[in-house]
């Protein structure tokens, strides 16, 4: 099994995100971290299933929100680095 590693901003963009999802609708931020954490459990499960978009970075798409994770398999670990809305520019993650 991999094992999986938010990196800061990732960490950060996830944050970011649920707190304006919670100023839209009270509670909407707690279901957009469940559905991250749920996608996460499906990378980590079986991260090769995932499309390769960017050079050796793989992405998947959060269900119901339209939020991207990015992530990279570095031998048995995922490391994601970015989580970002996909009407964002995906050229944002590469300066990470």
């Amino acid at each position: 099994m991999y094992k999986t590693i938010i990196l800061p901003l990732a960490k950060a963009d996830i944050k970011e995100a649920a707190l304006w999802y919670n100023k839209q609708q009270p509670g909407l931020g707690k279901q957009f971290t469940k559905a991250v954490r749920t996608k996460v459990a499906d990378i980590k499960t079986n991260p090769l299933a995932y499309s390769v978009r960017y050079s050796d970075v793989h992405t998947a798409i959060v269900d119901i929100f339209p939020f991207m994770i990015h992530f990279i398999i570095d031998n048995k670990n995922i490391l994601i680095t970015a989580v970002l809305h996909t009407s964002r520019n995906p050229e944002n993650w590469t300066d990470r």
